[in-house]
């Protein structure tokens, strides 16, 4: 997964014993690079050659954006890791035919912004600025680490009616597992990358790392929550969305596909259209469903 693993995996963890805090830079820098840059399909292609296109800077790096409509009943679309908001076409589209206002970005080194990186801190950034600049959402649709973050941005001022989830991350740790497992790192090095977040990126924000979950402090999130999540997703744990699900308790619904994996669930029709319906819904209210459901595939 990681090039040149071997390598960096001595580096790192002889770095740590001896220089704990050049070790949490490098170790930092390897966790915040995506693994390729995804290019737009040409099923793509026509929205984004519609949209308002702009740009925005967050902690000196550029941000694409993007909005349709004419800026009423705002949703915000938040796109994955390693992927580029044109992932998220089909349900700016079904939006769009229902008098909604799209808005979505690239995030650095995303898409088409430049860059080699980025973080969950810039990606809360990037969401509270689009959040001055559109007003309240009506709703926030998020796909995988973009769930992660959109919900850590919506506990710290962004509001929204409703939230919905797709393929998403709930907890933080799975992401250093993930790392940790790549480079074959031990938790001296983790937790070297832990300090240089919390004393260079948020040094005023004490605590700031065990917010990142998004099953912490929940209940601050005052906003139905509907999650699509496949048996068979091959990225992000189905355990991830039961996670979220219990979190957010009697306000949340969990809807399991089965066959439609990580990315195609991007995709399919009866999800899309779920999801927007339930997004595009006339009250605040939570789903009336019982808290799971299961489905298959179309």
């Amino acid at each position: 997964m990681y090039p040149m693993a071997p390598l960096v995996r001595t580096t790192l963890n002889t770095a740590a014993r001896v220089a704990p805090g050049p070790a949490g830079r490098l170790a930092f820098h390897l966790f915040v690079r995506p693994l390729g840059r995804a290019r737009l399909k040409p099923e793509e292609r026509e929205l984004f050659a519609a949209a308002r296109t702009g740009r925005l800077r967050v902690r000196g790096k550029e941000v694409v954006t993007y909005a349709w409509g004419d800026g009423r009943r705002p949703v915000l679309l938040v796109h994955g890791w390693s992927s580029r908001a044109s992932r998220l076409t089909a349900f700016a589209e079904a939006l769009l035919a229902r008098g909604y206002s799209p808005v979505a970005f690239d995030a650095p080194g995303h898409g088409e912004a430049p860059g080699r990186a980025s973080n969950i801190l810039e990606y809360r950034e990037i969401i509270r600025e689009l959040h001055a600049r559109h007003g309240d959402f009506d709703a926030v649709v998020a796909h995988s680490f973009g769930a992660l973050a959109a919900l850590f941005a919506l506990r710290d001022g962004v509001r929204t009616r409703r939230f919905v989830g797709l393929g998403a991350v709930g907890s933080f740790d799975l992401l250093l597992a993930g790392f940790r497992a790549g480079l074959g790192v031990d938790d001296r090095v983790i937790r070297c990358m832990r300090d240089h977040v919390e004393r260079r990126l948020a040094p005023d924000e004490p605590g700031v790392w065990e917010s990142f979950g998004a099953d912490r402090h929940a209940a601050e999130l005052d906003a139905p929550v509907l999650l699509f999540h496949d048996e068979t997703d091959d990225m992000v744990p189905l355990a991830q969305a039961r996670l979220l699900a219990r979190a957010h308790g009697d306000r949340a619904k969990l809807v399991v596909t089965d066959g439609l994996g990580h990315r195609r669930i991007l995709k399919d029709p009866e999800v899309v259209a779920a999801a927007v319906e339930f997004a595009t819904g006339s009250t605040a209210e939570a789903p009336s469903a019982t808290p799971e459901h299961q489905v298959a595939a179309g």
